[in-house]
């Protein structure tokens, strides 16, 4: 089968690899109607996350029909069409009785190279480095599903794979970083970084009672689509001071919570874009957390910020001490899909 493979920081191509095969027997094949490429996914590109290896095969946003399953999957058949969730979990452990699916304690197989970078392991994860387990991802012909009869959800066949492809990532990512806000109605809310996941979180910081929500960025056709998608005010970065900004626009006392959909490869302009950039090239600090410090600064004194924005290891300058003295909530994590 066709495969688009990671062949080097800032090298992806597509190559003729293996079919796979089913392994275990709870594990399902799938063949991929549409996937969908992630702004993580530029994270493996660019050379941030560690443990890619020249050959993985990326992509963990995909759908498809079922070809082929395990003894041990019951609650599928072939011919089912399917939109799979990007963390692989288990249904069986700790977490995954907690609906903590992210958090899957058995379904990372690497999970002491994670142990040893985070503390703890994550779920593994479809196309993400073999941090999260080096499982084989979404952008190919067929893909092995594994614990198949736990994420994979059935599409009926009225909906089209458009209506229904951002159920595997960034739809459920966008609006659990709304639901963590804790949203009251007429709340305000910033988000920061107007792709996809920024897109459904202002939209379902909307749809959950928020008041006025605003939007930062720098590309004019984000912005846009950030206001068509129900964001007050949107403004570029580059032509504001942002928290100024939000001052003003909320009477000097911030948001009543700030998202920061952006994460590790943040830009800005000024001394701390350029003492980032270093440090990240010298792999002093593994990530650019502009957006979130301005998020934290940003914030109302009680507010939360939520951080739906991936990030891969340590970060420098984060104003902790605004976090304790206003009494701010952070809340982030993997989407428990």
């Amino acid at each position: 089968m066709r495969a688009v493979c990671w062949q080097g920081i800032g090298e992806v191509g597509v190559e003729n690899v293996a079919d796979p095969r089913i392994l275990n027997p709870r594990d399902a094949i799938v063949k991929v109607s549409s996937t969908a490429i992630c702004g993580s996914d530029l994270h493996l590109y660019d050379g941030y996350v560690p443990a890619m290896y020249r050959g993985d095969i990326l992509g963990h946003e995909f759908m498809g029909e079922v070809v082929d399953l395990g003894p041990g999957v019951t609650n599928l058949s072939i011919g089912d069409r399917v939109v799979v969730p990007f963390p692989i979990s288990c249904g069986n452990c700790y977490f995954c009785e907690k609906e903590l699916y992210s958090l899957c304690e058995n379904s990372n197989p690497n999970a002491h190279l994670a142990e040893k970078l985070w503390g703890h392991s994550p779920a593994g994860i479809f196309g993400y480095s073999h941090i999260t387990g080096g499982y084989a991802g979404g952008q190919a012909e067929y893909v092995r599903v594994p614990f198949a009869d736990v994420g994979p959800l059935k599409v009926p066949d009225a909906l089209d794979d458009e209506q229904v492809l951002f159920l595997s990532d960034i739809l459920p990512t966008g609006y659990m970083a709304a639901e963590q806000c804790d949203i009251e109605p007429g709340d305000t809310i910033a988000v920061w970084g107007c792709g996809p996941v920024g897109l459904f979180a202002i939209q379902s910081a909307k749809l959950l009672g928020a008041g006025r929500v605003f939007a930062i960025d720098r590309f004019p056709e984000r912005l846009a689509k950030a206001q068509a998608a129900g964001a007050e005010i949107a403004f570029n970065y580059e032509e504001v001071d942002v928290l100024e900004t939000l001052k003003d626009l909320t009477g000097g006392r911030g948001p009543d919570a700030c998202i920061d959909a952006v994460g590790m490869e943040a830009h800005v302009h000024g001394v701390m874009h350029v003492y980032d950039r270093v440090k990240q090239a010298m792999r002093l600090e593994s990530d650019r957390p502009a957006a979130l410090r301005q998020a934290i600064l940003a914030c109302r004194s009680g507010g939360t910020v939520s951080v739906p924005g991936v990030y891969g290891g340590f970060i420098d300058k984060v104003p902790f001490g605004s976090i304790v003295n206003k009494a701010i909530t952070i809340k982030s994590g993997q989407t428990h899909v």
